[in-house]
């Protein structure tokens, strides 16, 4: 075991993959169980568990690993008639309940990101730290032109998305209930709604920034969108950059996963729980 993981031992946990019933749906989780710091890791809006793999293989077996597939995402969680990111906190309570985790750091990419941030200012006293992998950034990125934009390259995207469901690559959600989370998503990401839950986070906090594009995202939107952390790191001490690195955001967690596996690590060091 590592001296960080170490250093938030607690009781030995089985290893368990199975189903986790919340609200109307069930959520397919995976823990690797064991007795290290519990690391919750949350997904691309769209995206599975499995994209954590390397994550989780650099950090290795001395950590307690759980993933989960959102409503209807991958091949096991079912449907839902709510896919609000109230939702979306729910189902991070509904997981941590389900496997009697009480505290522990929370790891979010693009989407995931934004709830790890809101669940981390929400449960100061349960959230060991959090690390954000290119997301939660406030900026006014939505407006009436982006809404029609993304409402649009959903519908267009339809004949691709829907036949690649059985296959749990794309969820089992309409376009439009895409779209509406998308939407959702930058009404969250305003500066006016997000930069105030940055600005109250209370736990340590680090950053992994991709570079380039995303989807749907074009010349350097994508780029002006980061630039909106620099203030925020400023506000509040106990942000920071952990690392800036080369690849866009579709490749992060595939290309650099040793800079994500370092920026949880070093949550840890930093952790409340040490002291």
């Amino acid at each position: 075991m590592t001296r960080d993981a170490a250093a938030h031992a607690s009781p030995s946990a089985p290893r368990w993959r199975g189903m986790v019933e919340v609200d109307d749906t069930a959520l397919a989780v995976t823990d690797s169980g064991g007795p290290g710091l519990p690391v919750l890791y949350l997904n691309g809006q769209f995206a599975t568990q499995g994209y954590w793999r390397r994550v989780i293989a650099e950090l290795g077996p001395s950590w307690r690993h759980i993933t989960f597939d959102g409503r209807a995402r991958g091949r096991r969680s079912r449907t839902s008639s709510d896919y609000s990111f109230e939702a979306a906190l729910r189902d991070v309570d509904a997981v941590l309940a389900a496997r009697g985790v009480r505290r522990a750091i929370v790891v979010g990419w693009s989407y995931g990101a934004v709830v790890a941030a809101h669940w981390a200012h929400r449960h100061p006293d349960r959230a060991l730290g959090a690390v954000l992998v290119d997301g939660a950034f406030p900026h006014d990125w939505l407006d009436e032109a982006m809404a029609r934009r993304i409402r649009t390259m959903f519908r267009r995207m339809r004949p691709i998305t829907v036949p690649m469901r059985l296959t749990g690559l794309t969820p089992r959600m309409s376009a439009d209930q895409m779209a509406d989370s998308n939407i959702e998503l930058g009404e969250l990401s305003r500066e006016s709604a997000l930069g105030p839950v940055l600005d109250a986070l209370a736990v340590p906090t680090r950053f992994v920034v991709a570079s380039g594009s995303s989807l749907g995202s074009r010349a350097d939107e994508q780029e002006r969108i980061r630039e909106s952390l620099d203030a925020a790191i400023a506000r509040n001490p106990r942000i920071a950059l952990s690392a800036k690195v080369s690849s866009d955001h579709g490749a992060i967690l595939r290309r650099d996963f040793a800079a994500v596996a370092g920026a949880v690590r070093k949550v840890a060091e930093l952790s409340p729980a040490r002291r």
